[in-house]
């Protein structure tokens, strides 16, 4: 019995301190990075760093390197930039869309003018006048 039990236990030995390693502070979420975050998450994160939480402690408390979780505050903050500048720019939207179909309408309306000049020409220009003089 004592054989059938060793192999059994040397392999969890064997696997129980790569186990503790992976959980084990910033060393093994870095190094294992088998912890994902979803989106919802990550912002809970950041605004917990705006709140005015020190980014040490939101680092221990989440087990995410620093470096993680600058890179997401600085994207929140450019997404949120750029979102308050379509905003500024919503209100011309139906404007320019209306304009540009505009714009698309003369254009068919000039091909198709031109492909009735040709084919009342024959292919041939019109021809030239001769001044009066």
């Amino acid at each position: 019995m004592d054989d059938k039990n060793s192999p059994t236990s040397g392999a969890t030995e064997a696997t129980a301190p790569s186990a503790r390693a992976q959980n084990a502070g910033d060393g093994g979420a870095v190094a294992g990075g088998s912890k994902r975050f979803s989106a919802k998450r990550k912002l809970a994160a950041v605004q917990r760093l705006m709140r005015g939480e020190s980014l040490d402690a939101v680092s221990r408390d989440l087990n995410v390197p620093v470096h993680r979780l600058t890179e997401w505050r600085d994207k929140v903050l450019m997404s949120a930039e750029s979102a308050l500048k379509e905003r500024e720019r919503d209100a011309r939207d139906k404007e320019i869309a209306r304009l540009q179909a505009k714009v698309g309408e003369i254009t068919m309306d000039n091909e198709l003018l031109y492909a009735k000049i040709d084919k009342l020409e024959g292919g041939r220009p019109l021809a030239r006048r001769r001044s009066k003089k």
